[in-house]
C-alpha cells in the first residue's frame, strides 16, 4: 500500500468526541520519547504531520488524521512520564484507557518500543493490561538504527523471550527507524491486509 494523502482532522480528549464514520482506526502508542511522532512522518512522509518535540510527553489529545481517505491514523499520549504531577497522570491516564476500551472503530494499537533498551516494566505491564483487556495489538521496535545488528538481534531475543514468559503465542512484532525508512512497507503492508480482511467481512 501507497500512501497517497494524510490530512490532520481532529484533537481532542473525549473518545465520543472522535469521528464517527465508522472508518478502521490504527492507533499508535507508547512511552515518551519513544520516537512516536517521527514513526507517523515517516509512514506518512510528511515531515510535519505529527509535530515532533525535543521535550518529551507533548502529546496531550487523541490525534486523527485520514489517510487515503480510508482509514485513520490515531496518536494517543504516551504513557509513563514521571515529570507530570499525579492529576495530569490521572487524567491522560483516562483519556487513554477510554480510548482503547471504548472505540469501537479501532482496528489495532500499535505499542511503540525503543529497541536500545531492556524490557521495561511499565511496557511490559502495559502490555499485559492490554491482554488482559482482550486489546488487539502488534509491537513496533523504533529506532532499530541505532543498533549494530547483532544488538538489535539480542534485544529482540530478551523481549521475545520475556513476553512469552506471559504469553503463549507473539503479537506481531515490526522493526523500524524513521531515519531510514526501516520497516514502513511491511507496516503498511500489514494495515493494507487487515483494511481489506474487514471489507471483504462486510
Amino acid at each position: 500500500m501507497e500512501i497517497k494523502s494524510a490530512r490532520f482532522i481532529i484533537s481532542n480528549t473525549d473518545v465520543r468526541k472522535c469521528p464517527q464514520d465508522g472508518k478502521p482506526e490504527y492507533a499508535f502508542i507508547g512511552r515518551s520519547n519513544v520516537g512516536k511522532s517521527s514513526l507517523i512522518n515517516m509512514l506518512t512522509r510528511q515531515n510535519k504531520l505529527a509535530m515532533t518535540s525535543a521535550t518529551p510527553g507533548k502529546t496531550l489529545l487523541i490525534n486523527h488524521f485520514l489517510v487515503n481517505d480510508a482509514w485513520y491514523l490515531v496518536d494517543l499520549p504516551g504513557y509513563g512520564y514521571a515529570k507530570r504531577g499525579k492529576a495530569q497522570q490521572q487524567k491522560l491516564k483516562e483519556i487513554i484507557s477510554g480510548y482503547i476500551l471504548e472505540r469501537e472503530q479501532m482496528t489495532m494499537l500499535f505499542v511503540l518500543i525503543d529497541s536500545r533498551h531492556a524490557p521495561q516494566k511499565i511496557d511490559l505491564e502495559f502490555i499485559e493490561w492490554l491482554g488482559e483487556n482482550g486489546v488487539p495489538f502488534a509491537i513496533i521496535f523504533t529506532k532499530a538504527d541505532k543498533l549494530t545488528r547483532t544488538e538489535l538481534q539480542s534485544n529482540l531475543n530478551k523481549y521475545k523471550n520475556t513476553l512469552l514468559e506471559q504469553w503463549e503465542e507473539l503479537p506481531p512484532l515490526f522493526v523500524t527507524s524513521s531515519e531510514r525508512a526501516i520497516g514502513r512497507s511491511e507496516l503498511l503492508e500489514y494495515i493494507h491486509n487487515v483494511n481489506k480482511t474487514i471489507q471483504e467481512g462486510k
